[in-house]
């Protein structure tokens, strides 16, 4: 995902931090300043759904405004690395299976329980 915050906040005139968190405010939305910051200059791992919403209305944008789905490669193509935008799937081909998980146990099989 490309995450697009920056943008959002400039079709606002907001260019700095500290005066996006004075747009959050204004929507009572209150993360500290290092929050603010981070979001401002890192892609975040995760965000809160009810977090998402307040940045959205103190932008006055939607989350597709925030967020961009970027195309993802998939390696092992027999044509070639493969372009696929992120949530589509690209089921195996024929003569390919899919990988198994290994067994939490280290790879060890666990016996059964006694009758």
């Amino acid at each position: 995902m490309k995450w697009n915050l920056r943008w959002a906040a400039a079709r606002r005139d907001i260019w700095r931090p500290t005066q996006l968190q004075a747009a959050f405010a204004e929507v009572g939305f209150h993360p500290s300043l290092s929050k603010v910051a981070a979001l401002w200059s890192n892609k975040p791992i995760t965000v809160r759904l009810d977090d998402l919403d307040k940045i959205c209305t103190a932008l006055q944008c939607t989350v597709a405004d925030l967020m961009e789905a970027e195309p993802v490669a998939v390696v092992g193509s027999e044509h070639g690395p493969q372009r696929l935008v992120a949530g589509e799937e690209a089921g195996p081909g024929p003569g390919q299976a899919r990988p198994l998980p290994r067994p939490s146990t280290g790879g060890r099989r666990r016996s059964l329980p006694p009758n």
